[in-house]
C-alpha cells in the first residue's frame, strides 16, 4: 500500500496523467477508507485531498466523474536495486540453511509401534 511521502503516478483514463507525493494519510470516518492528501507536481504546486479505500491505495482502478483513475507507486531505481539485493540475500540464506547439514532425520520405521 502506498504510504506517506511516497511518489505516485496518477493514471487518468488509462494514460499517465501526473505525479504527486502523498503528504498525509488520515483514517476516514468509514472503516477501511483514507483521506489522502496529495501534493501534485504542477506549476504552481497543487494540493488535493481524495478519499480512497485500501485497494485504491494499492493500485486498484476507481472513477471520478466517470473518468477511470489509478494510482501507481513509483519505485526509484535505487530502491529497486536495494529490494533486489535483499531478496537475493534472503534466497542465499535459505539455500545455505537447506544445505547446512544441521537437519535431523527421523526414521518413520523406528517410530512405528512393534
Amino acid at each position: 500500500m502506498a504510504t506517506t511521502h511516497d511518489i505516485v503516478l496518477i493514471h487518468v483514463d488509462d494514460k499517465p496523467g501526473f505525479y504527486a507525493r502523498i503528504e498525509d494519510l488520515t483514517p476516514d470516518v468509514k472503516p477501511g477508507w483514507w483521506q489522502v492528501r496529495l501534493m501534485v507536481f504542477t506549476f504552481p504546486l497543487q494540493m488535493f485531498t481524495w478519499i480512497l479505500d485500501e485497494f485504491q491505495l494499492d493500485g486498484a482502478s476507481f472513477t471520478m466523474g466517470g473518468t477511470p483513475i489509478r494510482m501507481e507507486r513509483v519505485v526509484s531505481p535505487v530502491e529497486e536495486e536495494h529490494i533486489k539485493r535483499e531478496q537475493d540475500e534472503k534466497e542465499e540464506r535459505e539455500r545455505a540453511e537447506l544445505h547446512s547439514g544441521n537437519h535431523k532425520v527421523i526414521s518413520l520405521s523406528d517410530r512405528r509401534k512393534k
